[in-house]
Formats: C-alpha cells, sequence, structure tokens
C-alpha cells in the first residue's frame, strides 16, 4: 500500500509501507524517497540504496540516549542489529554520525546537523500515519453503519420483506456517477437498467448484481454499474433477475440467460461482450458461463467477478460458532442457499458452479477483500479455474467488507478496484479474438 504526498516546490515525496516476506505491512520498513517531476531519483551522494525510516529511527534512539544498550531496548532490537542500522545509514549518507569508543558515544557535527531534521521528519511521518490511520477507521466504522440496519434483520427470525427494504436503503446512500444516463429496457422478457454516458447504445456489459439469490435489484445497483461502466468506457445492463425463494432455481439463470441473448441479439459481438457480477451475482455469472459453453453459445471475452461466492453452499466459510456476527452471517447464508435451490440438487454444477467442469470458459478477473469472512470462496474459484486451464487473475484489496466495491465513492480500496474491473473490461474486449484469448 503506498501513502503519496506533493510536498512543495517541483517535487514528489513517495512514501512506500514495504511488507514483508509474509506480506505484512511493518511501518518501520518505510521508504522514503524524493522523486523529481521528471521521475529521476535524487540520491544522497554515493547511496546505492535509499534510505529508510528504520535507520533514522535508529539513529535518533541512540543520538537521544548517547547509550547503544538503552537505545536498543526502547527500539525492542538488538544491540547487533542497532549497530547495523547506524553502520547503514552512515555508510548511505557518506559520513561519520557518531563517535563511538568503549566508554562513550557523543554525536559528530554532522550527526548534530541531522539530529533535529531527523527529528522533525519523523515526526511528520508519525503524524501523517496516524491520520491516515484515523481516516481509515471513520471509513470502516461509516461502512460498519450502512451494513447495521441491514444486519439486524438478518437470520432465521428476520422477515424477509424487511431485508430487501434495508438492502435497497443501504444501495440508495449512493448516487448514479454524474453525467450518465439510465434506460429501462426489456431484455428478453427480463427487465432491467442500462446505465452508460449513452444509454441508447448496445451495452458491452451485462452485470449480475448480488444479495444471496434473495436481496438486491437492477435498480439499487445502479450507482455500482455506473461506476463500472465510466471505468470500462462500456455501457452496462443490470438484469432484474428473479429472487428466491418465490423464484428458486433456475429462474435467476434462466432470466440472465434471455438478458445475455438479448445482448448478441441487439448488436453484442460476443467478443465485445464481458459478464460481471458480484457476491452471489458472481456466482451466477459462472452459471451463465457454463450453460452457454454446453449449450455451444458464443461466450463473452471474459468475466469480471467482484467478490463472487461461486460455492452455493460456501463450503469455505469458516466461521467461529461463538462469534454472534460469525453465527449471523452462517444462519443467514443457509437460508439463502436453502431459498435459491428449492429442493433441487446442491451437486449440480450448473446450480453450484464451483463443482464444474471450467475449461473452455473465458479468461476471469477475481477481486476480493483481504478481511472478507468469504474470501475463500475466491480463492476457491481461482483455483478451480487454474486447474480447468482458465487464464485467471485474483486480486486482494486490504479491507473487510464482502463486496466492498459498493462503496466506490469513498472507500479508495473499492474505487481502485474498480477502476482494475475497467481496464480487465477493457483489455478482454479490444483483444483479437475475445474469449478465444486464453
Amino acid at each position: 500500500m503506498v501513502a503519496a504526498a506533493r510536498a512543495a516546490g517541483k517535487c514528489r515525496a513517495h512514501m512506500a509501507f514495504v511488507p514483508n516476506r509474509h506480506g505484512r505491512r511493518r511501518s518501520c520498513g518505510a521508504i522514503i524517497d524524493v522523486v523529481a517531476e521528471s521521475a529521476r531519483v535524487l540520491a544522497f551522494p554515493a547511496a546505492a540504496d535509499a534510505i529508510e525510516l528504520r535507520h533514522l529511527r535508529s539513529f535518533v534512539a541512540v543520538a537521544e540516549e548517547l547509550n547503544f544498550g538503552r537505545a536498543a531496548e526502547r527500539l525492542y532490537i538488538t544491540q547487533p542489529a542497532l549497530s547495523r542500522q547506524i553502520r547503514s545509514l552512515e555508510q548511505l549518507m557518506g559520513c561519520e554520525l557518531l563517535r563511538r569508543t568503549t566508554r562513550r558515544v557523543e554525536l559528530t557535527v554532522a550527526g548534530e546537523a541531522l539530529l533535529e531534521r531527523a527529528r522533525a521528519l519523523l515526526g511528520d511521518v508519525d503524524e501523517a500515519v496516524a491520520a491516515v490511520q484515523s481516516i481509515g477507521g471513520e471509513i470502516m466504522g461509516r461502512i460498519a453503519g450502512l451494513w447495521k440496519p441491514v444486519a439486524e434483520r438478518l437470520g432465521d427470525a428476520g422477515d424477509l420483506q424487511e431485508q430487501r427494504a434495508a438492502y435497497e436503503a443501504l444501495l440508495a446512500h449512493f448516487d448514479v456517477p454524474a453525467g450518465l444516463q439510465v434506460r429501462p429496457v426489456n431484455a428478453g422478457g427480463v427487465q432491467a437498467l442500462v446505465v452508460g454516458e449513452n444509454a441508447a447504445a448496445p451495452p458491452g456489459v451485462l452485470y449480475l448484481h448480488g444479495g444471496g439469490f434473495v436481496l438486491g435489484s437492477a435498480f439499487g445497483h445502479r450507482p455500482l454499474a455506473g461506476a463500472l461502466a465510466l471505468a470500462a468506457g462500456r455501457g452496462v445492463l443490470v438484469a432484474d433477475y428473479r429472487l428466491a425463494p418465490e423464484h428458486p432455481f433456475p429462474a435467476a439463470l434462466d432470466d440472465t440467460y434471455a438478458a445475455y441473448r438479448w445482448m448478441l441479439e441487439h448488436g453484442g459481438d460476443p467478443a465485445r461482450l464481458v459478464i460481471g457480477g458480484d457476491g452471489s451475482g458472481g456466482g451466477l455469472a459462472v452459471s451463465l458461463l457454463l450453460r452457454l459453453r454446453d449449450e455451444d453459445l458464443p461466450l463473452p471475452a471474459g468475466a469480471a467477478l467482484l467478490c463472487p461466492t461461486a460455492d452455493v453452499e460456501a463450503a469455505t466459510l469458516d466461521l467461529d460458532p461463538n462469534d454472534p456476527v460469525h453465527r449471523l452471517l452462517g444462519d443467514f447464508w443457509h437460508g439463502c442457499a436453502v431459498s435459491y435451490l428449492g429442493g433441487h440438487a446442491p451437486d449440480d454444477p450448473i446450480a453450484n458452479p464451483i463443482l464444474g467442469d471450467l475449461s473452455g470458459l473465458p479468461p476471469f478477473l477475481i477481486q476480493a477483500a483481504t478481511e472478507d469472512l468469504l474470501l475463500g470462496e475466491a480463492h476457491a474459484l481461482n483455483d478451480r479455474a487454474r486447474e480447468h486451464g482458465v487464464r485467471t487473475e485474483l486480486q486482494l484489496y486490504p479491507t473487510d467488507a464482502h463486496v466492498f466495491h459498493l462503496f466506490w465513492s469513498f472507500l479508495p480500496e473499492a474505487a481502485a478496484a474498480i477502476e482494475a474491473a475497467g481496464q480487465f473490461v477493457r483489455a478482454q474486449t479490444a483483444a483479437l479474438g475475445g474469449a478465444a484469448t486464453a
């Protein structure tokens, strides 16, 4: 994760938090570079590498304590490690900063010149990190607040109509991006909305909304579809497929199948089409691809799957039975699966596409949140696709909201993910042969 701040004058200061080999971020590994507008790195004289914050923190600790033992305890590192940090800094700076004897440590003139500047720099960095973390906490608190009314109505005893109303109320907090048009269409007998800069033009993306097959609507997903339309440069058709339990499997699949065929019949070159979906809509998109392949119908150029759940039983869902939130999610998803299947066999690969043979399907882009309880579903689908020779890319974003893309208007990770999904659509539809490029 990279935080960038524009400095005064004609250069930019970039602070990159470097992950360790386990992928965890460590603040002491931040590297400060000064990059000119021409993108040339302005290094210290004779410096073969960038100066890291840990070098400066080590120097300041020793300079203030004038004792390596106390400084090492203060930084929770060993004295040999601390000595290595100081030697590295002096090599990078090209001068001696601390004069050491067996009995004392003292600053050199160069060390005295660096001390106050290093203190100020570290103070600014700490302040910036604290501000970013505070904002991040506020953002996640805002997301939790938006989900709270929905969560309060979930569970075995929840009223489905109240759940649907609460979910639509959550979606209603967001607006369609300015400048976009929304046009209702009858897509092969399925009510749908086209969202794009020119809603009269043939749409290039078929989007299937999430909601566990029982919640959600095309209307509620207009803002997310609009953001994707802008990123992809293509109109997006959001199918208002029938929901369970009133309409169990295969009703939703039949509707999305009809909508896709309508797109083909209305000027949609399959090599210029992409299917997308979030959550259960991502799983439904894979089911649709399997049906199209099995019926020898033209496949689209790719599938953009946002936090997809391709296993209707969500076998990877690892829940703590003692956590009430986990129990609530588990009960809700179990109810969704029962409602969707409506007595249909759960081992049918069309209904439960994680069990299907995915060979011959177009490329996948799979996106997921690193702390999503349903993250395992994204990994499982990615692994399954690779096993069957499907070109797939799994992109992980450091947040904990399922289908975090809904919050693109204020969550940076969501905006970045939608931009990446748009680039995927552009790349796949520009490739010669569309779905044949694997």
